[in-house]
């Protein structure tokens, strides 16, 4: 960490892309829709990776009952639960739409429930839920089946019940755990709360918890953040997400809400970074890319260290690449070649449902140069490591030719002691693996081409 100074985490305090896929979401275009979908389902049922490869599922549930202003995610305020009811019954519509065309019984290595507040749903609707994805797919012994938890809608019960429900792993949504931040972004919750169903999860047998932590919110100093990594040290979650937060109140109504001039400045947020980044690393956390961090033991910090790291559109997983069938209001999935992204509201993905169709509204389809692309930005951002001849024997091209502007971007970085490029390949470096998405960027041909960074958060 000495090498990681306060100068070089301001010079690449820039906006950029987060690379849970390539090309990146805002890419995705209206002229791809439900027959594109229907064709790479109808390959996928032909190839061979319908017999080899598992899938993985991303199920959104939307309602959150109560607004936090820092969020950016697709979402529904209610309290009103008997509209879980109604929206499972398009979930399971939506599971028939697709196993009609694949068949039943594909096996399934992971699962997650994102929201929202996936835990807005009971007991009851939750087991509902995954009777029914159990009736359709086939869950692998040994996969990774996580959800997001709001600490404050769960007791130990709950917990009890997700885990005989087959959730062998748990995210809570912390963000930080100071009075004051909490009040500022309309999200109270005690730090005891999450000590306690930490301490039940761990008891109860779940693999893994992992904790989310924002830094740039309102009210946040240096000083109060110290004391929330300090607490989060005593916690010692398996798993730690820590995101800056994005202050994008044209394009999150919510966010609206938060008054701009108590959030800290930009020296400020470096200070936290590199506060938290000692903090985690000096607790014994093995910083596993971009934003997280994990116990050695845990099974992404193990996978890192194997080379076994993947990432996706939850971000890095331990299940190897493969398709991912997305259900539920706003989804991203990925088959074969291509992405897909359901209706935004709820009313329009109910709408196409109740015509008999999938929810697709928009896409892309990839091209040879954005799969080429892809898997350079993937082996970056996962191994840290490029190697030419890899690339040009799954991609029939000639690296130093087809990539020369880029490898003459890196020499910059290279300077910087990011990265080390040879005749074999691209190394990013112990301090390069803390900017690694700065070097994923040089390889975005969109990004380079448009350079409009407004839309992303930032890199670090």
């Amino acid at each position: 960490m000495e090498s990681i100074t306060p100068e070089l985490l301001q010079r690449y305090d820039v906006a950029g892309p987060r690379y849970t896929s390539y090309p990146t979401a805002d890419r995705f275009v209206e002229a791809f829709g439900e027959a594109d979908y229907i064709q790479a389902l109808q390959q996928r049922r032909e190839g061979v990776a319908s017999r080899v490869s598992p899938l993985s599922l991303y199920v959104h549930i939307p309602f959150c009952e109560s607004l936090c202003y820092y969020c950016a995610c697709n979402k529904i305020i209610t309290k009103h639960h008997d509209r879980a009811k109604v929206y499972l019954a398009y979930l399971r519509r939506e599971v028939a739409l697709h196993t009609a065309l694949l068949g039943k019984g594909h096996s399934v290595s992971q699962l997650h429930l994102g929201g929202g507040t996936p835990t807005f749903l009971s007991d009851q609707e939750l087991t509902e839920l995954l009777d029914m994805l159990r009736s359709a797919f086939n869950f692998v012994p040994g996969g990774e089946y996580s959800i997001e938890v709001d600490p404050r809608t769960v007791t130990t019960e709950r917990l009890q019940n997700l885990h005989a429900l087959g959730f062998n792993r748990l995210s809570f949504g912390v963000q930080d755990f100071e009075p004051a931040v909490q009040k500022a972004v309309h999200r109270l919750q005690p730090a005891e709360q999450v000590f306690a169903l930490t301490d039940d999860a761990r008891r109860i047998g779940f693999e893994s918890v992992n904790v989310d932590l924002i830094y740039g919110l309102p009210q946040q100093t240096a000083e109060s953040f110290e004391r929330t990594m300090a607490l989060v040290n005593q916690l010692r979650p398996d798993r730690i997400a820590l995101y800056a937060y994005a202050h994008l109140p044209e394009r999150f109504k919510p966010q609206r809400r938060i008054h701009i001039e108590q959030l800290p400045a930009a020296g400020d947020k470096v200070a936290m970074l590199s506060q938290a980044m000692t903090a985690l690393m000096s607790a014994g956390y093995v910083y596993v890319g971009m934003d997280h961090f994990a116990l050695p033991e845990d099974a992404l910090a193990v996978a890192k260290r194997q080379g076994r790291l993947h990432r996706n559109f939850q971000g890095y997983s331990t299940q190897p690449d493969c398709d991912l069938i997305a259900l539920g209001v706003s989804s991203i999935g990925r088959v074969g070649a291509t992405y897909s992204q359901n209706a935004k509201t709820l009313e329009e993905y109910c709408d196409l449902i109740d015509q008999g169709r999938f929810p697709v509204v928009r896409g892309l389809a990839l091209n040879r140069d954005d799969i080429a692309r892809r898997a350079i930005i993937m082996a970056l951002m996962c191994q840290g490591r490029v190697v030419f001849e890899s690339i040009e024997l799954a991609h029939l091209l000639h690296f130093k030719t087809s990539f020369a502007a880029e490898l003459e971007a890196l020499q910059a970085l290279q300077a910087q002691g990011l990265v080390a490029v040879d005749d074999t390949g691209i190394q990013v470096t112990a301090k390069g693996w803390f900017f690694v998405r700065a070097v994923a960027m040089v390889f975005d041909r969109y990004l380079q081409a448009d350079r409009n960074r407004a839309r992303f958060s930032k890199i670090i």
